[in-house]
């Protein structure tokens, strides 16, 4: 009975599994690449050959847990039908991270006079360090995250993932498809045609290999010959082999890491609230994993990517019954994680992201946004809709910071000189600065006061403004400092100092009225009215 589980375990619908889960994956892996080597002009050896493998070893570890978790629960009801828990690399943090915490040390490095190779080692530890403080999060996290899904409202807590499925996720790749339209638009209709309309391709061709290959081929068809915009250059392949060793750089990358923590250890506390929502719908979906197993897992392969060389953290994946329905069992994510687990180590990982042009596989990543926006407005009460879109607007302003504060765009010395202007009020390149740094946190707090508010809530909805009001006063959010550290506020000068006095004092001032307002027979009505 044991053997005839096991062979049944692995069937025909693992193929179809393994393409969508291994193609996620590259996708993000492959604007890991983009965002630090041609964004940030990260050297490709420290990317390829030192950042990949291990975070690819995280992915491999977390994806062998779960497919012996399936083969496990399968042995013990007796059902073949069980599917693995899909892991692979978390899409917003890798994201947000590689844009706010390693492109952004890395060019400050550069500007205290290290040579790009230096300064990309050290930003490399920095990350590694970012990510074991993830993983220590999400390691304690697991015994009380359930807790926090109750605690805060879901519009703080999807609102601000999805404020980066707009602004990162979904905008940035939206610009890589339109750089390249002929190719770039191709692939995103085949992708919306296939996963959003759920439509099927003459022959029953996988909707996503299909719109990866035929962008590709006209890619390398026309862009020779210049008919898809920009300069053409046959791509670098080259096999950065790069077996992943234990190793204590992210000692020295702690300290600096500390001041990236605001935008950070958010991002740990969403996947371990995610990892509740996806284990409770594979229950749904007649799976019934042990919770606290799925987050300890994902909390672990966090570690090892760090531990190993890593920068991006893992995380269960959405859509386990989407798997079930292709007729995936245990098969696809341990394909999955052995073909991620050994690119990383032999190279061909940097290689596939070296010829898949980014505009071809940008398109995956829009639906990614799609999906995660949309699920913020369903899954939350439908009056709770303002409180989801107000808390998409710091992210919307670290989307500009990051744009305004690079070289390239404006120089160090004029980025200055707009942040100090002086006016009838506070600089406004200031004030974006300070909206989007911490965002994700910032992003969270606001979703939750307003939807305590809504709801009539108003101690609740006050105590999350005294939150806001404590947070900016030291820089933990909306710091003033253009790397977004944290400080004692009675060390800047002038005007950066103005931003946490006003603006923890305008928190602080909005928490008392809601307080007062809160015996106000008026105010407990409101929580009850519903719009016409």
């Amino acid at each position: 009975m044991g053997n005839k589980t096991a062979r049944s375990l692995i069937g025909l619908g693992d193929l179809n599994g393994f393409f969508g889960l291994a193609f996620d994956n590259l996708t993000v892996l492959s604007f890991l690449a983009g965002i630090l080597i041609f964004g940030f002009h990260f050297p490709e050896s420290i990317v390829y050959g030192r950042m990949f493998p291990g975070t690819a070893l995280g992915v491999l570890f977390g994806d062998l847990v779960y497919t012996w978790m399936a083969y496990r629960l399968a042995k013990k009801t007796g059902k073949e039908s069980v599917t693995a828990m899909p892991l692979g690399l978390d899409t917003p943090s890798t994201i947000g991270i590689a844009l706010t915490v390693l492109g952004p040390s890395f060019i400050a490095l550069k500007n205290q006079g290290l040579p790009p190779h230096d300064a990309a080692i050290q930003a490399w530890e920095i990350g590694m360090a970012t990510m074991i403080s993830i993983g220590v999060l999400k390691l304690i996290l697991s015994f009380f995250g359930d807790w926090i899904r109750r605690a805060v409202p879901q519009a703080g807590l999807l609102g601000s993932l999805a404020g980066i499925g707009l602004a990162l996720i979904g905008f940035i790749p939206l610009a890589e498809v339109f750089g390249m339209p002929l190719v770039g638009v191709l692939s995103l209709g085949l992708i919306l045609y296939s996963l959003v309309a759920h439509k099927k391709l003459p022959g029953n061709f996988p909707g996503v290999l299909t719109a990866i290959g035929l962008g590709t081929f006209l890619y390398y068809l026309a862009a020779p010959h210049g008919l898809v915009g920009g300069h053409y250059s046959p791509p670098n392949i080259s096999f950065h082999f790069g077996f992943p060793l234990p190793t204590l750089g992210f000692i020295h990358g702690f300290i600096p890491s500390l001041k990236y923590l605001p935008i950070a250890l958010p991002f740990g506390i969403l996947t371990v609230v995610g990892g509740i929502n996806v284990t409770e719908s594979a229950k749904v979906a007649g799976d019934d994993f042990n919770t606290r197993d799925i987050l300890l897992t994902e909390a672990v392969a966090t570690l090892i990517a760090g531990i190993f060389g890593g920068v991006a953290q893992s995380t269960p994946y959405i859509g386990q019954p989407a798997y079930k329905h292709m007729g995936s069992k245990t098969g696809y994510t341990l394909l999955t994680g052995l073909f991620i687990g050994l690119g990383g180590i032999l190279g061909y990982l940097g290689a596939i992201v070296e010829i898949i042009p980014r505009a071809v596989i940008a398109p995956i990543l829009i639906f990614v946004a799609l999906d995660i926006i949309c699920q913020a407005f369903l899954a939350c009460p439908a009056k709770h809709a303002p409180a989801v879109a107000f808390s998409y607007f710091p992210t919307i302003a670290r989307l500009l910071q990051i744009k305004i504060s690079n070289p390239d765009w404006i120089s160090p010395e004029k980025l200055q000189t707009l942040m100090s202007a002086v006016g009838k009020g506070l600089p406004e390149v200031l004030v974006i600065t300070a909206l989007g740094n911490g965002f994700i946190l910032t992003a969270m707090l606001w979703g939750a006061f307003m939807a305590e508010m809504i709801d009539g809530k108003l101690k609740r909805s006050s105590f999350y403004l005294a939150l806001l009001s404590f947070f900016s006063f030291f820089g933990v959010i909306h710091s003033a400092s253009a790397d977004g550290a944290m400080y004692w506020p009675w060390t800047l000068s002038y005007p950066a100092n103005q931003i946490p006095y006003q603006f923890s004092e305008a928190y602080a001032l909005l928490a008392a009225l809601f307080f007062a307002l809160s015996f106000s027979k008026h105010s407990k009505a409101a929580g009850d009215l519903r719009h016409a």
